[in-house]
């Protein structure tokens, strides 16, 4: 998938749903900010509680076959955070996630990045179009 342009992208007006993070004094590493797998983690939530609050999913799961992360500045307990979410990219069995973590209440992120989930049978692990609700729900999550 080719790059998209960084300054559009770290805008917040791009992100479709956004989903508040109490950080928790856990989060942060040895050097006093929040270690970036903890960025993973948050994004991850944000993106499943959405379709969880949807009830999108249902015998399909998501699995992370691809991310990517760029850090532009570093957040610390006790931040509370915003994850932006929206999706780039509807395969036919895979959904493209574009990821933005806002400090509350700033404009600027400071992460940004993708992650790609392939939808598959909860029994056999296999790709399973993406259809249904769950369409329904990443299509109006697409960027404009």
């Amino acid at each position: 998938m080719p790059a998209r342009d960084e300054g559009k992208s770290a805008e917040r007006s791009t992100y479709r749903a956004f989903h508040m993070v109490s950080t928790r004094w856990a989060d942060n590493d040895q050097y006093g900010h929040i270690n970036n797998a903890k960025f993973y983690e948050f994004v991850d939530s944000a993106v499943n509680a959405h379709l969880l609050i949807a009830d999108a999913l249902d015998e399909s799961i998501g699995l992370v076959v691809d991310s990517g992360c760029r850090y532009t500045s570093s957040l610390a307990f006790p931040d509370v955070i915003e994850v932006g979410i929206k999706v780039d990219h509807i395969g036919t069995s895979s959904v493209r996630y574009g990821f933005a973590v806002f400090r509350r209440g700033t404009t600027t992120p400071a992460a940004i990045g993708h992650f790609v989930h392939v939808y598959v049978d909860r029994d056999t692990r296999r790709p399973k179009p993406v259809s249904g609700k769950l369409k329904a729900v990443v299509e109006n999550l697409k960027a404009e």
